[in-house]
């Protein structure tokens, strides 16, 4: 049956890859940027590209050492944001500059 194969495939992959696992270790994370490297030299269109992506993603939100780079990318988008609304009101664009 369909289930029981798909469900074994994914435990079987999580096993391989513990980033797809959930595992939070560095090294894991590592790996899997490594394999996605690999993955997009050689295989762009496998669909790990996207389960690896999204869970390295995922890491990179939550992990401590990248906390202070996500706080500033969250600060920069409101300021992005305000300075595209001051230039539409103005009449402005990027050459004004």
């Amino acid at each position: 049956m369909i289930f029981s194969d798909a469900i074994k495939a994914a435990n079987d992959l999580a096993s391989i890859v513990p980033l797809l696992g959930g595992s939070s270790s560095r090294k894991d994370y590592e790996e899997a940027l490594k394999l996605v490297e690999y993955l997009l030299e050689h295989e762009p269109d496998s669909p790990l590209v996207d389960m690896l992506t999204a869970r390295i993603d995922a890491w990179e939100d939550t992990a401590v050492e990248f906390e202070e780079f996500n706080t500033r990318i969250e600060a920069g988008k409101n300021g992005v944001s305000l300075l595209r609304v001051l230039m539409q009101q103005r009449g402005l664009s990027q050459s004004d500059f």
